[in-house]
């Protein structure tokens, strides 16, 4: 058993107690209706609150109309929200939690909004986000607003909720007032940052009017922008006591904007875990109400030298709670290594909503999350002999789901290790995390008695012999060799290669292909020396900046004095140079040491016409499907084998 005694010890706020001192913070998922709560919403709060954490706040809630991200994100603005959200207040208290309702605004970070003219914010300045100005509030719509916080608040203590959290973060309206760069009023919501902070403080007054006095409310603030010229930690402990006379009895301590550089709201794996509990320290130092530290935090027993240290009184677990919604149960039980840890990939739980806002919330590990519905709890009704072949994340997973469902698994890898294409992923700096979860993956699947066989290639015979009633085939995907004059020369290699050390980065190479692959490829290189010119046909990065790694990476290569070259084809390699077209115009590159192909991958198409001619059941998942991320490949391996 695990003590852990600091993080699974109770907290008193107000008139309401804490069991531990682990958060649940608000994430938002897309699965309500028409701001409504539906029961995809319920399952999925229910699965989180299972785990037990202390404080369960919920997603955002939307205060106003101007303010709502749309419908799949739930509202409060009328007495309809009641009855859905008690039901919300209901399953968090099945976990053993306390439940806390997230109020909102989304100001001027409102895309829809913003196309329609409608969206609003203290300033008519242009999200950093999406380029559009809003309307600039007037006195009289600042009061509606202000009140409008209020009445949510009041509808959340009706709903059965123990606490509100009033949303101050991310660049979100409360932020907008706050910050000197979208807040350029005149009036006395503008000028120093004390009359910046006019707004939230009227928003908090108005929320404790309407709760009273022994209802808790958390202020979740961006302790410092993280932006050229924007507000800093110092900054914020100027008025911090004045947002906690004005009603703030938790603080919970965040950190930059969605216009702030490299995504630091959602950190990468570049930043290491528990990067931001300091903040919550200094910010400790000038108030006396519990602070909540937020910053990758994925294992509990850092959390708990974070809160004996004194740099917070809670920590709130985001991402790592949609990873494993029972890490806190397994700690409880010292099965430290039984935890699946969050590997910061942000595919299903940022990116997604980002990039395809018609989805819900997913994790590209655990592909229970958002799936609460249509996830199988019981054993199949008939246990069958499965195949799979390819031990990649899709393939894995399968194994996993599959044998979880009682189904006879046998699992077949043509490597000398299971991991797939993941393994070389996991080389590039800072990705090791990857291979971490990988590994896991794996000591999860012999745990559950699926055989694995490596260096193990399914031939027509085994599948006469073996007799398997379905196989699922996740043989991923193979390498894209250009048609390119000088491949056979001896210094061309690819990034296969390189990544698992069997050919040496030399000092002067090309990298042919700006992928994901390419670019990683050519930073591992240059953190080991070398000068890199990367050339990719695309006229823009295929790897987009605005994703925390994308950035990271970019700068990474930045920084190293990487020649980016797109827009431009390599032609052909000769002895020490290679040949680019560029604009139309050929170009020479001199003193080549080594080429380096990553062009990319293509779906392998092994043993998919013989499963079709011999009439077996099968499912084709992963990069053997289409080469694409993590989230598709453990997606469809789940479900190929919740299919059975």
């Amino acid at each position: 058993m695990s003590s852990l005694e600091h993080l699974f010890s109770p907290i008193t706020i107000r008139n309401v107690t804490l069991p531990n001192r682990a958060v649940m913070p608000p994430m938002g998922t897309n699965l309500a209706v028409d701001s409504m709560v539906t029961e995809a919403s319920l399952a999925y709060i229910r699965r989180q609150a299972s785990g037990g954490a202390g404080l369960i706040i919920m997603e955002i809630t939307a205060v106003h109309p101007s303010g709502c991200l749309g419908g799949g994100h739930l509202g409060a603005f009328d007495d309809r929200f009641i009855p859905g959200l008690r039901k919300m207040a209901e399953a968090i208290h099945e976990g053993g939690g306390k439940a806390s309702m997230q109020l909102h605004h989304a100001g001027r970070e409102n895309l829809e909004l913003l196309k329609k003219g409608k969206a609003v914010g203290p300033s008519a300045v242009p999200s950093l986000v999406y380029g559009m100005a809003p309307k600039e509030m007037s006195r009289e719509m600042i009061h509606e607003i202000v009140e409008a916080f209020g009445k949510a608040a009041a509808r959340a203590k009706k709903a059965g909720f123990d606490a509100v959290e009033v949303h101050g973060a991310h660049g979100y309206l409360l932020t907008q007032f706050l910050s000197g760069l979208s807040n350029h009023r005149e009036d006395e919501y503008g000028g120093p940052f004390s009359n910046r902070a006019r707004f939230v403080l009227e928003v908090l007054e108005s929320v404790r009017s309407s709760v009273g006095e022994d209802f808790p409310v958390g202020l979740r603030l961006s302790a410092e922008e993280s932006i050229k010229n924007g507000y800093t930690v110092e900054d914020m402990k100027t008025i911090l006591p004045d947002l906690v006379r004005a009603g703030a009895d938790i603080i919970h301590a965040s950190i930059g904007t969605h216009g702030s550089p490299g995504g630091i709201t959602s950190a990468s794996p570049e930043y290491e875990a528990g990067f931001n509990a300091w903040r919550a320290r200094a910010l400790k130092e000038v108030v006396d109400v519990p602070v909540i530290a937020v910053g990758r935090f994925t294992d509990p027993a850092l959390a708990d030298q974070v809160i004996a240290r004194g740099d917070a009184d809670l920590v709130a677990f985001g991402r790592q709670q949609l990873a494993d919604p029972d890490f806190l149960i397994k700690a409880r039980e010292g099965r430290m290594q039984d935890i699946r840890k969050c590997i910061a990939c942000n595919q299903g739980c940022i990116e997604r909503l980002m990039l395809e806002p018609e989805k819900s919330v997913r994790c590209a590990i655990n592909p229970e999350t958002g799936q609460e519905l249509l996830y199988p709890r019981k054993p199949a009704g008939t246990s069958r002999n499965v195949w799979i072949v390819g031990a990649g994340p899709a393939g894995l997973t399968a194994a996993y789901e599959a044998k979880r469902l009682g189904h006879d698994v046998s699992l077949f890898e043509k490597e000398e290790r299971p991991g797939g294409n993941l393994f070389y992923a996991s080389r590039a700096p800072f990705k090791e995390v990857y291979w971490e979860w990988m590994l896991w993956l794996i000591s999860q699947v012999e745990k559950a008695g699926v055989r694995i066989q490596t260096q193990t290639t399914v031939t027509d015979r085994m599948l006469e012999e073996g007799n398997p009633e379905v196989v699922i085939l996740a043989t991923g995907g193979e390498k894209i060799v250009p048609p390119i004059p000088g491949l056979a020369l001896p210094f061309v290699c690819d990034a296969w290669q390189i990544l698992d050390e069997r050919v040496e980065p030399k000092e002067n190479a090309v990298v042919v292909g700006g992928g994901l692959i390419g670019m990683e490829a050519a930073d591992y290189m240059a953190d080991k020396g070398s000068k890199v010119t990367l050339v990719e046909l695309l006229e823009n990065s295929p790897v987009q900046k605005f994703t925390s790694h994308g950035y990271m990476l970019h700068r990474r290569l930045r920084d190293h004095q990487c020649r980016l070259l797109f827009g431009t084809e390599l032609t052909s390699i000769q002895k020490n140079a290679v040949t680019v077209t560029r604009q139309g115009r050929e170009e020479i590159l001199p003193n080549v040491e080594q080429v380096v192909l990553a062009v990319g991958m293509k779906p392998r198409h092994d043993l998919k016409e013989t499963l079709k001619r011999k009439a077996i059941s099968h499912f084709v998942v992963g990069d053997a499907a289409g080469v694409r991320r993590i989230i598709e490949a453990t997606e469809e391996g789940a479900r190929a084998a919740w299919d059975l």
